[in-house]
């Protein structure tokens, strides 16, 4: 293996030098670094990065705990958004370290190692509770992070978020608009944040046209297909089963789809049933699926790097953005024919 001593014997400079013209320091002349870097390109030499990151105190990774439970996360919402996550991670130049967690304390250890073990220079942090208390912890350590979601009080962090309230007016506006006025939810728990904001805008939306949500069709499922399948049962086993269902995403809105199917019910026609974040499989599956669209891959990217410019002390044009989410009408949705 190429050495920098290598390379100062043949030029004839000492290691310090050899060592600053690799590394770009402005006290080295432009002919001299020039020298040395085509010396060590001709010679086939590789930094040693693990020795260099721990000579400036950077891992230049950053970390990303998946608060899901199992060893897998079977949730195509992940997968779009650590695609956008990885992929700005790598043309910046910084590596990504994925970890799965439960939500609870094996997921705060998990923070506190990776801080600890100076793993990462930074979190990255999805599916935000009412009261964070990784984001409260953070903020206390003063360590970087960037989030895809806000908190109920002080949001004095970096974030990106999708208008949930807004999100879900549009859909209460749509099934409205096509006859619906009996209407169940099934919501995540009401402690994630993005749960509240959908839940307040469906809530909100349904009260403009003078309708409320009936406490007995609004069912909590585990974001799911299959919390989405057993909460549509019940929502249908009442005696007056709603006209249209809003899931509050999109694995829910399927699973209710096929537990409507069971039931011998025509998604579309007998049954209307709604879902949230318009993940690949909503447009091809039978029937395609009415939700509201966000940009999941490119809100991955935007807060991988609003995280990087952060650890990198660069100033950032916007530390808060609130992105509006788009109605997607497809054929999961028609006429309230009862």
């Amino acid at each position: 293996m190429i050495t920098l001593k290598d390379i100062s014997i043949k030029v004839g400079k000492s290691i310090t030098t050899v060592s600053r013209a690799l590394n770009g320091y402005d006290d080295v002349s432009q002919e001299t670094k020039k020298m040395i870097q085509g010396a060590a390109e001709e010679m086939g030499y590789r930094p040693n990065i693990i020795a260099q990151r721990l000579q400036k105190q950077k891992t230049d990774t950053i970390g990303f705990i998946i608060p899901t439970f199992g060893p897998r996360f079977s949730d195509p919402f992940f997968s779009e958004f650590l695609a956008g996550v990885g992929n700005m991670a790598s043309d910046l130049g910084f590596d990504l370290l994925v970890s799965t967690q439960p939500p609870g304390e094996k997921e705060y250890k998990a923070y506190h190692k990776m801080m600890g073990d100076r793993r990462v220079d930074g979190f990255i942090i999805v599916r935000t509770r009412r009261n964070d208390e990784r984001i409260n912890d953070l903020l206390k350590q003063d360590f970087p992070f960037a989030v895809f979601g806000r908190i109920e009080d002080r949001n004095d962090f970096s974030y990106v978020d999708e208008d949930g309230v807004y999100g879900m007016r549009q859909i209460a506006d749509h099934l409205v608009s096509l006859g619906h006025t009996r209407i169940g939810c099934i919501a995540p728990d009401p402690e994630l944040m993005f749960a509240a904001t959908r839940l307040e805008g469906l809530k909100s939306g349904l009260a403009a046209h003078d309708i409320q949500l009936n406490g007995s069709m609004h069912k909590v499922g585990d974001l799911t297909q299959k919390g989405g399948y057993l909460q549509a049962k019940a929502i249908m086993s009442d005696p007056n089963p709603p006209t249209a269902i809003v899931a509050c995403n999109d694995l829910m809105a399927l699973g209710a789809i096929s537990a409507a199917q069971d039931l011998g019910l025509e998604v579309g026609r007998d049954v209307s049933i709604t879902g949230f974040d318009d993940i690949p499989l909503a447009e091809y599956t039978h029937p395609s699926l009415t939700t509201v669209h966000q940009p999941i891959y490119q809100i991955g990217g935007m807060v991988c790097e609003m995280l990087i410019k952060t650890i990198l002390g660069q100033e950032l044009e916007q530390k808060h953005i609130l992105l509006k989410p788009s109605l997607i009408i497809r054929e999961s949705s028609g006429k309230n024919n009862r």
